[in-house]
């Protein structure tokens, strides 16, 4: 599966901003789209992931109240709506897919895009 992440920009604390993560293709089965985030110097984070059927939400501590994960299964997309970004939420931001029995854990995702940067100012 490629990802292909989108949405990318400097925004200012406070703001808002909506990531996407576009799947080559999609199987029939329940499996996992996630959201993590590296920032400098820091490891890889979980931030959020949803599944395709089931569509139930899953958010990490860095995202709850203030992110939402969304799917559009019939254009294979997934979006992070990130809303009174902070400055601290500055990093990399990837997308993943995969069967991800733990979806919180990165070990579960096969497939990785490429990374984009978000970067707030303050």
């Amino acid at each position: 599966v490629q990802l292909v992440e989108s949405g990318a920009g400097l925004v200012q604390a406070g703001g808002s901003l909506r990531l996407s993560c576009a799947a080559s293709i999609r199987t029939f089965s329940d499996d996992a789209m996630g959201w993590f985030r590296q920032a400098p110097g820091k490891e890889l984070e979980f931030v959020a992931a949803i599944r395709w059927i089931s569509n139930s939400p899953f958010y990490g501590d860095p995202a709850k109240g203030r992110f939402t994960i969304s799917r559009d299964n019939a254009k294979n997309t997934v979006y992070l709506q990130m809303n009174n970004v902070k400055a601290e939420d500055t990093a990399v931001y990837y997308c993943a897919a995969g069967s991800a029995d733990i979806v919180t854990q990165a070990v579960g995702y096969s497939d990785w895009g490429q990374g984009i940067q978000v970067t707030v100012s303050s």
